[in-house]
């Protein structure tokens, strides 16, 4: 009993120290303050922002209570432990080591948090897919891209906007850009930037001839703001074009999609999912600041890479993953080698392996 007391307080020790790591002390605050400003009479006037920060203080709630419910459980354990060695009583030990167990799984998995301590890997994310070389076949795969991540973001519970969708002439889309809102989305989804190959038999090939498609997958996180970017009104170019997404009565018949040319970078990002211009606007410019601030980011680890002889040429060559079809079945992560045959499971979302190398890898 003594040893099985040292192994839970071991588990109270690593749990105190990932708190720490987590600042889930900040959390807290945080929480208290956003519980303050919900009791204030006016805080509905805004419904979006009301519903937004009422969503945030549930993921908050979330965290907190399974931290404090694993800490309060392994407490409880020790003093039942501790009273047993008291009196002599073994009779409690299968019964306490198997809570035990319980419970170092259930901190196991919590502990995987601390991968997510990147600074903005608890924000929102901004997900981009754009159809490569490979016609209507890279239209499709990034369709079938865009349904995985779904799939796994839907596992999740989190919120999915779509905010601009180009589809394809003949199948599948040429571009689309999506939003997804939950507590770590981009600390998750950050691993699947990059480029994304498909190997198998086209089902757009009267000679089921075996073709490779690509398409290239951006995620940026949606920055709060707290992060400054410097947008000058003389570097954008703003037009505006008819809506073809959803958007109720006024689409394709009034031009409340908005496309912005940031001129200085040539960057390009366009919205056409909100009912009106200037709501499309407003989420264009959230778009072009994360991509600016990404760009920024980008730069200065190139910067770093090079006088350490690192750097590589961001490339079609360089491909994030492949998924093979035929002539077998196979999902190679080319970053972290993590490999798996089942690729009807990873396709319909179960990314969670893929997400977990490469966060362990520690790549940036």
């Amino acid at each position: 009993m003594k040893e099985l007391l040292e192994k839970i307080k071991e588990l109270q020790d690593k749990i105190k120290d990932t708190w720490q790591k987590l600042d889930l002390d900040k959390t807290k605050a945080e929480k208290k303050a956003l519980e303050y400003e919900m009791a204030q009479p006016d805080f509905w006037n805004d419904q979006n922002k009301a519903k937004q920060k009422s969503k945030k203080l549930d993921e908050f709630n979330e965290e907190l209570e399974r931290w404090q419910g694993i800490s309060k459980e392994l407490n409880d354990l020790a003093n039942m432990v501790e009273e047993s060695i008291k009196e002599s009583d073994n009779s409690i030990k299968p019964e306490a080591e198997k809570k035990y167990s319980e419970l170092q799984s259930q901190f196991d998995k919590l502990e995987f948090h601390v991968m997510l301590s990147g600074e903005h890997d608890q924000s929102n994310a901004i997900v981009a897919i754009h159809s490569g070389t490979g016609g209507v076949d890279a239209q499709d795969w990034s369709a079938m891209l865009l349904r995985m991540y779904l799939r796994f973001t839907e596992k999740r519970g989190w919120v999915v906007k779509v905010l601009d969708k180009s589809m394809g002439t003949e199948a599948g889309i040429k571009s689309v850009t999506i939003q997804v809102e939950g507590r770590y989305a981009y600390g998750y989804l950050k691993s699947e930037a990059g480029v994304h190959r498909l190997v198998r038999i086209s089902p757009f090939d009267a000679e089921k001839m075996r073709h490779t498609s690509f398409a290239l997958v951006e995620v940026l996180p949606e920055l709060d703001d707290t992060v400054e970017v410097k947008i000058k009104d003389d570097d954008i170019r703003v037009d505006t074009f008819m809506s073809s997404g959803h958007g109720g009565q006024s689409v394709n018949t009034t031009y409340s999609a908005v496309r912005i040319v940031h001129q200085p970078t040539g960057i390009t990002v366009s919205c056409q999912n909100e009912r009106s211009q200037l709501q499309n606007k407003e989420t264009a410019m959230k778009i072009l600041k994360s991509k600016l601030h990404q760009l920024y980011v980008d730069e200065k680890t190139e910067e770093k890479e090079k006088l350490r002889g690192e750097y590589q040429e961001a490339a079609w060559g360089n491909q994030a993953r492949s998924y093979v079809l035929h002539p077998y079945k196979m999902v190679k992560d080319h970053r972290t080698k993590y490999e798996t045959n089942e690729v009807n499971k990873v396709l319909d979302g179960e990314l969670d392996e893929f997400i977990e190398s490469y966060l362990k890898e520690g790549i940036k």
